[in-house]
């Protein structure tokens, strides 16, 4: 027969299973409001039956059984659920991030009325509208002076508090990648104590709870996939890139600005290589910083340089109540001494690059004149080079907004003379110099002889900023007729520009005449300050934009478009995420009610089981004591 105390060894591994689901539960209890935690159920078995085949089987009918055994102790989780809240994570902290900075963007374009870009230039332009009908007024010139210096303490504002976002958000990513560093660590560590407990045939669930954890965390900040095809090998990438496989964790660290970039770079720390990081609040932060703060620098500086080009050039050339000439109202500031615009661009104290900034040709043109040629322009464009066609019937104007309207970082335009103006624009590309004209080549004789550019036609004559002294290939260099040309400024010509101290100290000095054959500006000739006036509603060609009024309505337009598009998409994604959460703590979170209900019924089953043990001992000890008493 089965042995007497069978029953003893039954009722102890009852005692024990409900010992370890009581615990369980008070575990779950324990960790009700632990971030990260996933409620833990107790499987149950039933324990092996006894099996005999002699003659105790025909004894007794079936199997005896041998009670219960805990057959694993497992976390309450929808895989499923959880790949997709990792993969939508980054997009809500990566609207979140855009949003938060969009709104101090806002702030910065939301000026008070009275010191706002827009309005000190519009008063600019009125003081000069002043001056055309009073030209003969000292009051009206220092008007101008005023209120020159009022515009250019707003555009250094502005610019000012642009460059203070760029820093906060540089100082930001230099904190995140910390971060990433930080998670990516942590990962592989649970990574390696999660194998080691498998492998003694465990279930490391509070581990896994924790990895999961560090792996949502890191899913805010960039944009991850996890992978786990081997059982001992987790791996996680990031846009196609692996950053911790196993118990080995790749780092990202950021690297010194250059001459080109002011702001640190994320590279991997294994290769140096430039970390493409797309989602997430780094991917944003990166956006932000790279793109959307530096594009509005560079509309910035784009409208200040031409602004203060356009004013200049007819100021240069005009004269002031004191017969001053040739003075410039604007100060700016070139970006080499060289005077033909020589520059080192790679510090090995040999000049290789030219830095200009605008050419002017030699030949007055009619906007409507057909050309008779035909050819083919090719300026710097954004990635490469553009081809820009011209053809014997196409005027000279067409053929100005046939480059204007191309992919070209290259504009073109008709100065005071009619002479054709080449001007460079900011540059897509950081690798690129803003406002340095890198490649100007014609196939034909528009910019040769045509407009008097260049000094020829073909790959030979073409002019290109890659070698010193470029600008020997213009027409007629070196003479006094030749082509015209002024070197590029210093970056950010915003955060530098500045009324004339000479004008400034003089207002006589302030032009508002042309010379006449005396030399002289003639009494009562204000045509100078009326053409400066007028250059307010003039096609000038600041970029992408046809006139002033065009930057000012697109650039404020743009910042609340993009903020609010910011906001929706981030109000559309936390949607989402709390009906995603919500879904998981249901599947997942510790209900405090029913985990005490289950420790009751644990409790019964506890109380039932010593139940049972104490009747079996008191079998043992009538068999034992008493029999055959």
């Amino acid at each position: 027969m089965a042995s007497s105390f069978a029953g003893i060894e039954l009722g102890k591994r009852s005692l024990m299973a409900q010992t370890t689901s009581i615990e369980t539960a008070g575990h779950n209890i324990a960790n009700a409001d632990t971030e990260g935690y996933s409620r833990q159920r107790v499987h149950l078995r039933q324990f092996d039956p006894l099996y005999r085949p002699d003659l105790t089987r025909a004894e007794r009918p079936g199997q005896v059984g041998q009670g219960v055994f805990v057959e694993s102790i497992n976390r309450v989780r929808d895989e499923m659920l959880e790949s997709r809240i990792v993969s939508q994570t980054n997009q809500e902290s990566y609207w979140a991030t855009r949003e938060k900075y969009y709104v101090m963007l806002e702030q910065i374009y939301n000026e008070p009325q009275d010191v706002s870009i827009r309005s000190n230039m519009d008063s600019f332009w009125q003081s000069w509208q002043e001056l055309s009908l009073y030209p003969e007024s000292q009051a009206a010139r220092q008007a101008i002076v005023t209120r020159g210096e009022s515009l250019v303490n707003s555009i250094r504002q502005r610019e000012n508090s642009l460059s203070g976002v760029g820093v906060l958000l540089n100082g930001d990513i230099e904190a995140t990648v910390q971060q990433v560093n930080n998670y990516t660590t942590q990962i592989a560590e649970l990574n390696k104590e999660i194998v080691r407990v498998r492998s003694m045939g465990d279930n490391p669930n509070d581990l896994l709870d924790r990895r999961d954890l560090m792996v949502e965390k890191l899913s805010s900040l960039v944009n991850i996939t996890t992978d786990q095809r081997d059982p001992d090998e987790f791996m996680v990438h990031v846009d196609g890139q692996v950053l911790v496989q196993g118990g080995v964790a790749r780092r990202f660290d950021t690297i010194s600005p250059t001459d080109n970039n002011t702001y640190s770079q994320v590279v991997w720390a294994d290769t140096g290589n430039l970390a493409q990081i797309s989602g997430g609040s780094l991917g944003a932060l990166i956006e932000l910083r790279d793109v959307d703060v530096r594009n509005e620098l560079q509309e910035l500086n784009t409208m200040t340089m031409n602004f203060a080009d356009l004013v200049n050039d007819v100021h240069r050339n005009a004269v002031g109540a004191n017969n001053t000439t040739g003075l410039d109202f604007f100060v700016q500031q070139p970006f080499v001494t060289n005077v033909a615009g020589n520059f080192d661009s790679n510090g090995d104290g040999v000049e290789d690059s030219s830095y200009i900034f605008r050419l002017t040709g030699t030949h007055a043109l009619k906007p409507q004149d057909q050309l008779g040629l035909e050819g083919t322009i090719t300026i710097a464009g954004k990635n490469g080079t553009i081809d820009v066609p011209y053809y014997p019937t196409d005027t000279v104007e067409s053929v100005i907004a046939r480059i204007n309207d191309s992919d070209g970082e290259v504009k073109a335009y008709l100065d005071r003379n009619n002479h054709l103006v080449l001007k460079a624009t900011t540059a897509q590309d950081p690798a690129n110099p803003d406002f340095v004209i890198r490649h100007v080549e014609d196939s034909g004789h528009f910019l040769a002889g045509y407009s008097g550019i260049l000094a020829g036609s073909g790959p030979d004559n073409a002019y290109d900023y890659g070698q010193p002294n470029a600008v020997d290939l213009l027409a007629g260099a070196g003479t006094a007729n030749g082509a015209q040309y002024a070197v590029s400024p210093v970056y950010n010509p915003s955060a530098y520009i500045a009324v004339n101290p000479a004008i400034a100290s003089d207002v006589l000095s302030v032009a508002s005449s042309f010379p006449a054959g005396s030399g002289y500006g003639e009494s009562g000739d204000s045509s100078a300050a009326t053409e400066i006036a007028s250059i307010r509603n003039s096609q000038v060609m600041i970029g992408r934009y046809r006139t002033l009024d065009d930057y000012f309505a697109e650039s404020v337009t743009n910042v609340g478009l993009k903020g609010e598009q910011a906001e929706i998409n981030l109000l559309s994604q936390q949607t989402v995420m709390a009906d995603l959460r919500t879904l998981r703590d249901s599947i997942s979170g510790v209900n405090i009610d029913e985990e005490l209900a289950n420790i009751i019924k644990f409790q019964h089953g506890y109380n039932a089981s010593a139940r049972f043990i104490t009747v079996i001992d008191e079998l043992l000890d009538t068999v034992i004591n008493r029999l055959g008493v």
